[in-house]
């Protein structure tokens, strides 16, 4: 990708793009060599900076790019003009012709071609853009045809400025806003490990009553039905009508439906009876996950650091995705004229590969910050004494993450690329034939897409877990895989309960810091009874407030997930005796100290039956004997 961004850099694309060219292929504000067969090429530009458009409305609203013809002059029209002699008088002025070079500013009135080959009039006052050299008008109303074009949902404009004006008016509300969830998101990362168990045991207890119930129901009216039937079959006929075979067919599918439920709920029922450890297993990893994050404050850092370097990357792509525009071979446009640059041959497949990078790349910086929480996580865990911890975990992990892993990182990622990529080909392909492939075509698409994406969130837990091993062991990214993948197989209900759970848990969570900001934007929207227009504000602050939520306690996520690797590989290598003591928390201790006080009065309850079953079968053979009391006398 660096390649490509110095290819662009030294064919001339980024000055094209910084410094604008006109519609012959000359860039503005340098001296141009002369391009064969295009006319009014190879100009000296020196004293021409900027570009200005001749009809700068003239919008291809399907190409997003203003068909109008280009020149480079040396002073945009601070003024508006509206007359031919207006222009004269500009140009001899001000030094700047804003008709077509081959025109000689002194005959600008009096020239045929001045309708086709010089600004539409009136011209409106422009200044150039920061940076990109662009004359701009000051007037961008436009523009209006393009922004209607963007803005499709909207079909009326004045609700679109009502709605933009209640967004200006009430922008000081939308940043405290923000900041309220931003607090919010960050508070609860601290004091989830105190409401975590009343959220599971909530939780468990609305499944269990909501199928209880759900299964009555289904059978209340199974019951129910066959009552109002016999009532109402009174009449006893030889042949079956079609309305009682309509009763019978209701009938049966109220007992299969409660049936199904009922199955459904025992099952439930036992799992819930067997994993009732599990989840308690689940409250120990919040509570820890809680201390880790007061041990570690810096991890609450860890979105914001991730999202600049997001930031920065897809600005840095953008930016080269533009230099990629404006490179390659001058080509003359058959419908307008105008000279454009576009990359011919096996170049054109530069712009394929830059956008493998973004999601490469992308997938890059989300696995760093999983390795960088994780190696953190890890120092935690397998530190006896925490007070004797590195003063910053955080960088220790990141100096790791340099010098050790990098390699890990990227194999990881770009496994996730080779399954992102064929499923948005085939999004992309699905948007493209809707409406126009067949049945099956479609069902096959959709098939598709959910099987990809399945395999991408597996591929995604898996990765993140290989991480976590990687950081626990300092072995390559297979290795660790392999390692990660056999500890969830053996404890895949505990996985399982943990996921379940705790993202219920987390997407609780959510939800109050979402509603909390949103009830709190209620309040100042309505108190300010100047703002007309406060809906859109609120769904903006909404969004935000999902964003920083989902981005927040998607890190306390990963830290769970990490903190039930770390007790997954202690609990299989040590025992607690002297020697192979635990690494774990006093909460994760507790825990395995009450599943061992279980499992030994299981053990004893066993080892009672076995022993009452050989006592019975000890006593059996004596009745015999006083049968045979003939054979062998006493």
């Amino acid at each position: 990708m660096g390649s490509i961004c110095g290819f662009t850099i030294v064919t001339g694309g980024a000055a094209r793009l910084v410094f604008g060219y006109d519609s012959y292929g000359n860039t503005c504000g340098q001296r141009n060599e002369q391009i064969e067969g295009v006319r009014l090429s190879g100009l000296d530009h020196t004293d021409r900076k900027f570009v200005f458009f001749l009809d700068p409305c003239n919008i291809d609203i399907v190409q997003r790019k203003i068909k109008s013809l280009a020149l480079c002059v040396s002073l945009c029209p601070p003024e508006e003009m509206k007359t031919h002699q207006d222009l004269k008088r500009f140009a001899m002025l001000n030094g700047s012709e804003l008709c077509s070079y081959e025109l000689a500013a002194h005959k600008y009135p009096a020239l045929p071609e001045r309708f086709s080959k010089c600004p539409k009039l009136p011209v409106p006052p422009s200044k150039p853009l920061p940076v990109f050299n662009r004359c701009t008008p000051l007037d961008i109303s436009c523009y209006a045809k393009f922004a209607e074009a963007v803005v499709t949902f909207v079909s009326d404009n004045s609700v679109l400025h009502r709605l933009i004006a209640g967004v200006a008016a009430s922008k000081e509300i939308i940043i405290g806003l923000c900041v309220l969830a931003l607090v919010l998101s960050m508070t609860l990362m601290a004091v989830i490990r105190y409401i975590s168990a009343v959220l599971v045991w909530i939780l468990t207890a609305l499944v269990v009553l909501g199928s209880l119930a759900g299964t009555s129901v289904l059978w209340w009216l199974y019951i129910d039905y066959r009552l109002y039937g016999n009532d109402t079959s009174t009449k006893v006929t030889t042949e079956v009508t079609e309305e009682e075979e309509t009763h019978r067919d209701n009938g049966q599918a109220l007992l299969v439906y409660a049936i199904s439920a009922t199955v459904f709920t025992i099952i439930l029922l036992l799992l819930m009876l067997f994993m009732r450890k599990r989840v308690a297993l689940t409250i120990a990893l919040f509570h820890v996950a809680g201390k880790v994050f007061i041990h570690l404050p810096l991890l609450t850092l860890q979105p914001f650091v991730t999202f600049l370097a997001l930031l920065l990357f897809w600005i840095y792509w953008i930016l080269v995705l533009l230099f990629l525009g404006t490179t390659g071979n001058p080509v003359q446009n058959e419908e307008t004229g105008l000279t454009e640059f576009r990359l011919t041959g096996p170049l054109q497949y530069l712009t394929w590969y830059h956008a493998v990078g973004l999601v490469w790349i992308s997938e890059f910086i989300l696995a760093c910050q999983q390795m960088t929480v994780a190696g953190a996580v890890v120092t935690y865990y397998f530190t006896r004494d925490k007070n004797r911890l590195p003063v910053t975990p955080i960088l220790s992990s990141v100096l790791r993450l340099l010098r050790y892993h990098l390699g890990t990182v990227a194999k990881g990622s770009f496994i996730i690329t080779l399954v992102k990529i064929p499923r948005l080909v085939l999004m992309y392909i699905h948007n493209q034939l809707k409406g126009k492939e067949n049945a099956c075509a479609r069902c096959l698409l959709k098939t598709c897409i959910c099987c990809l994406w399945c395999l991408e969130k597996c591929l995604n837990y898996l990765n993140q877990n290989a991480y976590a091993a990687t950081a626990i062991n300092s072995t390559s990214f297979c290795t660790s895989a392999r390692d990660a993948f056999v500890i969830l197989v053996e404890n895949a209900l505990r996985v399982a309960t943990i996921n379940a759970v705790g993202d219920f848990v987390l997407f609780l969570g959510k939800i109050l810091i979402v509603t909390s900001t949103a009830f709190a934007g209620v309040l100042l929207l309505n108190y300010q009874r100047d703002y007309a227009e406060w809906l859109l504000p609120l769904i903006i602050v909404c969004l935000f407030a999902f964003l920083v939520a989902h981005c927040f306690l998607s890190i306390f996520e990963i830290v769970v997930d990490v903190l039930f690797l770390c007790f997954a590989i202690d609990t299989k290598y040590n025992d607690g005796t002297p020697g192979k003591e635990f690494f774990m928390d006093k909460a994760l201790m507790e825990f395995v100290e009450s599943s061992r006080r279980l499992e030994r009065a299981v053990e004893r309850g066993r080892s009672r039956v076995k022993e009452a079953v050989s006592e019975g079968a000890e006593m059996k053979p004596m009745p015999s004997c006083f049968n045979d009391s003939a054979d062998y006398p006493l």
